[in-house]
């Protein structure tokens, strides 16, 4: 999960991870700029968060329930 602080899409998506206890690898985009440039490169140029990698295909604010039961069913 590409997240950054103080981002409230971002948070609830860790939060309904957490809760179903998914641990997701995280890439701040603050701290990482290897990360931030990742987010950029499949946003169109926006650091756009939370971006999540499924499988090799990047997903932009996935909706947190049907991220959840995606990876529960895999």
């Amino acid at each position: 999960v590409y997240w950054r602080p103080l981002c409230g899409f971002s948070l609830r998506l860790l939060q309904a991870l957490e809760a179903a206890g998914i641990r997701p690898e995280l890439h701040d985009i603050w701290e990482e700029p290897e990360a931030a440039e990742f987010v950029r490169s499949v946003n169109d140029g926006a650091e756009t968060v939370p971006t999540v990698v499924v499988d090799g295909t990047a997903y932009t604010n996935p909706p947190p329930d049907q991220l959840v039961a995606h990876l529960l069913q895999a």
